[in-house]
């Protein structure tokens, strides 16, 4: 009876490998006939006389012992040798120095094997899956995962996934409005996969800038397809974030692509990040317009870029400045990480005369390309231009000689008429 549970035991045992998740028929055979080689091993010093068949499907398997035929008399190690009379119960026709293999029966080994195999196994498994487990989740970092809240602690909250694995999210990955009950869904991105001693950690969050990329790639199918590329992502969770983003397809506005119709696409990325506000940005290399689309809502008057040292002073009118901060200096902070630039704002004393227009204004008189290589050289404004002198336009901005002499001809006329004005009121 007992020996017919042993048996019943060993089948539940293989029947228990047999079901579980992500492991290949190969891996399984392979940690099985390991698992009874040790015991084997254990048992008798060595196991290299024998063969061990696994039967997965089937859920059996068959141990084989391999021995030398020596006379009765010689016996020396009953696990290696065979007596000649015990050899022909076996084989009939064996003589002294053949081989002879019959089939052992593991049950009778005993319980202490049986036990000895159900523990080798139960290591080996657990092993199996951490190793799987960390192999899974280390190639899904930088993707989004949706897992449901198990345990809402002080620091940090455990989630588990589809398959019941234990994923963790970080108070300081959480988005500081972010509050949950257990059963909540969560969406967050996979940070990274810790193993300490054979320990697979999965961090999740929802600060990372890689969260805020991947949402715009489900939301934005242009992006996910490559025809618009996330540049550059500067956030403050919770509260704002700026996204550059470029096209490759001069027929696709990328700002309008992200934003979609009256804002469709970036309200769902809104909502998911608790409002967080998001601005988004066209990319350029020219740093000295990019910096200046960094600011955005505020317009700058002109602004001086140092390269080696990764600094820019930027010139504004005394309303603008505050726009340029912005409340609690988020948008100069996000636009000094956004271009990787420190950016030193300074109220344009003489550029804050009203009677300064901004070049965008002449659109009607001097062609956009032109407006947009004298912006390129930091001069946005007609006073910033007609303050800078002839020769420099020409060499910073790579115009001819007669566009630069048709656009301070313009410029000039602009200011010209409204002094001439002012005398006459003065004379009056």
């Amino acid at each position: 009876m007992a020996k017919k549970e042993e048996t019943i035991s060993m089948i539940d045992t293989l029947a228990e490998f047999k079901e579980l998740k992500n492991i290949d028929k190969d891996t399984m055979i392979s940690v099985l006939e390991e698992s009874f080689r040790n015991v084997i091993a254990k048992m008798f010093g060595t196991d290299e006389n024998y063969d061990v068949i696994i039967n997965p499907e089937k859920g059996d398997f068959e141990i084989w012992r391999n021995r030398i035929v020596v006379e009765d008399d010689e016996l020396t190690d009953a696990n290696l040798q065979t007596k000649l009379s015990e050899a022909r119960e076996i084989d009939p026709d064996c003589e002294v120095g053949e081989e002879v293999t019959d089939e052992v029966h593991f049950a009778k080994f005993g319980r202490r094997a049986i036990l000895n195999l159900r523990q080798t196994l139960a290591s080996k498994i657990l092993e199996l899956q951490k190793d799987n487990l960390y192999a899974k989740y280390k190639e899904r970092v930088g993707s989004i995962i949706a897992a449901d809240v198990y345990q809402v602690w002080k620091k940090e909250i455990l989630l588990l996934d589809d398959e019941g694995n234990e994923l963790l999210l970080p108070k300081s990955e959480q988005i500081p409005s972010d509050f949950y009950r257990k059963g909540e869904t969560v969406r967050a991105v996979i940070q990274r996969v810790e193993n300490v001693n054979n320990n697979p950690k999965i961090i999740l969050s929802r600060t990372d800038k890689v969260f805020l990329q991947r949402l715009f790639e489900l939301e934005v199918p242009e992006i996910n397809d490559g025809l618009i590329t996330i540049k550059a992502i500067a956030r403050i969770p919770g509260e704002r974030a700026k996204v550059a983003v470029e096209s490759y397809d001069d027929r696709i506005d990328p700002v309008g692509a992200c934003v979609g119709m009256k804002g469709s696409r970036i309200h769902g990325i809104v909502r998911e990040l608790k409002n967080e506000n998001i601005d988004v940005i066209n990319y350029t290399s020219n740093i000295s317009l990019f910096i200046q689309r960094a600011l955005s809502p505020a317009k700058i008057s002109s602004i001086r870029v140092n390269e080696e040292e990764k600094r820019a002073e930027v010139f504004l009118r005394p309303e603008e400045v505050s726009l340029a901060i912005g409340k609690g200096g988020l948008n100069i902070k996000l636009a000094c990480m956004l271009t990787e630039y420190t950016i030193d704002v300074f109220r344009d004393v003489e550029g804050a005369d009203e009677e300064d227009i901004y070049l965008d204004e002449f659109a009607d008189e001097i062609d956009s390309w032109v407006i947009d290589a004298l912006k390129n050289i930091g001069c946005y404004t007609a006073k910033a231009v007609l303050a800078m002198k002839r020769e420099e336009i020409i060499e910073r901005a790579d115009l001819e000689e007669q566009t630069v002499d048709d656009v301070l001809a313009i410029l000039s006329a602009e200011f010209e008429g409204e002094d001439e004005g002012g005398e006459d009121e003065a004379k009056k």
